[in-house]
């Protein structure tokens, strides 16, 4: 798996990719990376492609942290690298960059799936949790903690170190500033304006997206359909690989 950059919207955007056939992008959640994919890119007949969004991992920064401006250099990655018609995955608050970017330009996918994602009316978080949003930047063992316990079956200690690692490249006015995004993300309404096949992967040990935000996901869309993972946290993607690739190469061979 070779690392690249290419140039979209005039930032660099650092990308993994691996296999050939129909593109399927992944788009990382909050404090991520393109690594985050890492255990589910090998996609019989696909084109696999993980991004770093700008803020995040490898790629360059900008001066805000927002979800319709994360969704407006997504789509410039998938007219950078020249995709027709991608398949888009997103975990978390790339779901919610997926959503936003689908719904303003809903020819661009064929399909989405949407991992754990925020549903279309935002994610509201505390305001008394703000202080501790804002330790996580100088603070590799606090977040460390915080990855361990959203992948609450995952039991990999060093991709969990490489997943701390890549947290802390995150753009520093993002950590308050990714949850105030998704705040005052709302969809909500706007969504279905993607008329495309959807899966929704929901983790029943999630204690982030609760049981009824993934049902509002669903919703959202004409054409959805939801899957519950029993023994799953967050990040299916990390904590049963296995499992989500089963699923989502089902979903790819029925669109």
């Amino acid at each position: 798996m070779a690392g690249n950059f290419v140039v979209a919207d005039g930032k660099k955007l650092f990308y993994e990719e691996r296999g050939e056939g129909v593109p399927v992008v992944l788009v990382h959640g909050n404090t991520g990376s393109h690594r985050w994919w890492s255990r589910v890119m090998d996609l019989p007949g696909c084109r696999a492609i993980a991004l770093d969004l700008p803020n995040f991992g490898r790629s360059e920064h900008l001066d805000v942290a927002d979800i319709d401006a994360y969704a407006d250099y997504l789509t410039a990655f998938v007219a950078a690298l020249g995709l027709e018609r991608p398949v888009v995955v997103g975990h978390s608050l790339g779901g919610a960059v997926v959503m936003a970017m689908a719904a303003r330009h809903p020819e661009l996918a064929r399909a989405l799936v949407l991992v754990d994602s925020a549903a279309p009316g935002g994610l509201v978080t505390p305001e008394a949790h703000y202080p501790y949003i804002e330790m996580y930047r100088t603070d590799r063992e606090l977040m460390r903690k915080a990855l361990a316990s959203v992948t609450p079956s995952m039991h990999d200690e060093k991709l969990l170190d490489e997943l701390a690692d890549d947290a802390m490249l995150m753009a520093g006015h993002a950590f308050s500033g990714n949850a105030r995004a998704l705040a005052r993300f709302n969809y909500a309404g706007r969504a279905g304006a993607f008329a495309g096949p959807v899966l929704v992967v929901w983790g029943r040990k999630d204690i982030i997206i609760t049981e009824a935000m993934a049902r509002d996901t669903a919703a959202a869309y004409g054409n959805a359909r939801l899957e519950i993972l029993e023994d799953v946290g967050h990040s299916a993607i990390v904590e049963s690989p296995a499992e989500f690739k089963r699923l989502i190469m089902q979903f790819l061979q029925n669109i």
